[in-house]
């Protein structure tokens, strides 16, 4: 069996990858980074180290790869003849990849049978994103789509930045959770056992959504307006630990009453979370989880999606507003997306930036909030200007 996989970053060689290797694939890395493309073909093997209560390490061996900007027709004939294609290059990045995808169907023959597609993104239904832009790429040659099955997937485990003098090996986390529609594949599931394939994925990506990426970046946004440099630094601050645990309330609350989730295992879903946060052995800082806060308050990511669905129904959702508020004054010079935010602080009215960043309309029940937390940031950002070197 094998796999192209897209991303040959930490996430593809720490987390996907590792898993498709365990399954029993031959797995084939793609990336346009020529660097970590030559590394990759010369080694044969790294090794994936999982830290907290049931750290244990991994090796991956019998990979290939693959330089996917300068060697196209060898990637072409790589996905022709896979069993699986996997992404882990972020959301944005998709539409780069599906013309190869398109170029790898085109040239398959129908007598194999179809190819799993499954985008491993941080974002609701990626997999449907990636197939829109694969079908684009077909042209008239729409077809070739019956050469591939697309699942959309919910994928989670925490891959901080990693030591640049550890090379190919990663440190990652001790938990991972791959789950895939089961749907779309019939009968013919793929062999993955480390995925856990579902009949309705929608309650799993909204689960992983709202829990994980929300905490996640709450910690980042509350740690950073109060010093921290670490996540874990951030949960050790009694307040930054509060403001999240209420975060995650509202957010169980919204997937309890919108999924029927049950309420127990939700609670005990989102104690498990708040101890990944705080996990010391992972070197994780605010500023990366915080990163791209203009993505990161957009309409359907990790807080205006829960919040605005909250207000909706009319629960309460003042935690998620006052994450917001700090994700306003995230300001690290190396983020040319905060810098952008605090470009707009200075410029916008505070209506006019929640349009523009969230996409709320202006009778949207929530919009009054975030106007409110917006004009207070430009209050502060006018009496106190800050920003972290």
């Amino acid at each position: 069996m094998k796999a192209v996989h897209f991303g040959a970053g930490n996430i593809g060689r720490g987390f996907v990858g590792l898993i498709l290797h365990e399954a029993g694939y031959e797995v084939v890395f793609a990336d346009v980074n020529a660097e970590l493309i030559g590394h990759l073909a010369s080694a044969d093997s790294y090794r994936v180290t999982e830290v907290g209560p049931h750290a244990r390490d991994w090796t991956v061996t019998g990979f290939r790869a693959i330089d996917s900007a300068a060697d196209g027709e060898a990637l072409i004939a790589e996905i022709a003849t896979a069993d699986v294609v996997t992404t882990a290059v972020g959301p944005n990045i998709l539409r780069f990849v599906a013309p190869a995808i398109a170029a790898g169907l085109r040239a398959r023959s129908a007598d194999i049978g179809p190819v799993a597609v499954m985008a491993c993104e941080n974002a609701i239904n990626a997999t449907d994103t990636l197939r829109s832009e694969i079908e684009k790429a077909l042209g008239d040659e729409t077809d070739a789509l019956d050469r591939a099955v697309f699942a959309n997937t919910a994928v989670d485990r925490i891959v901080p930045n990693q030591d640049p003098a550890a090379g190919l090996d990663v440190t990652v986390e001790d938990f991972s959770e791959w789950v895939v529609e089961s749907t779309p594949f019939g009968d013919a599931v793929p062999e993955i056992p480390g995925a856990t394939f579902v009949d309705d994925l929608a309650p799993y990506i909204e689960r992983k959504l709202f829990t994980v990426n929300t905490g996640h970046a709450t910690v980042a946004y509350h740690g950073y307006a109060r010093g921290a440099v670490s996540q874990s630094d951030a949960m050790a601050i009694p307040e930054v630990a509060d403001e999240v645990r209420q975060v995650l309330e509202e957010t169980s609350a919204l997937l309890v009453a919108k999924h029927g989730l049950d309420e127990a295992e939700q609670a005990a879903y989102r104690e498990k979370n708040l101890a990944r946060f705080a996990n010391t052995a992972l070197a994780d800082t605010v500023e990366r989880v915080g990163r791209q806060p203009l993505r990161k308050l957009s309409r359907e990511e990790r807080f205006v999606g829960p919040a605005a669905q909250l207000a909706e129904r009319g629960l309460p959702h003042d935690a998620l507003v006052r994450a917001m508020g700090q994700a306003l004054r995230f300001d690290p010079a190396g983020d040319p997306q905060a810098l952008e935010l605090q470009g707009l602080l200075a410029t916008d009215t505070a209506a006019d930036l929640v349009r523009r960043v969230t996409g709320l309309d202006d009778q949207h029940p929530l919009t009054a909030d975030l106007v409110a937390v917006v004009d207070a940031a430009q209050a502060d950002r006018r009496s106190a200007p800050r920003h972290r070197a």
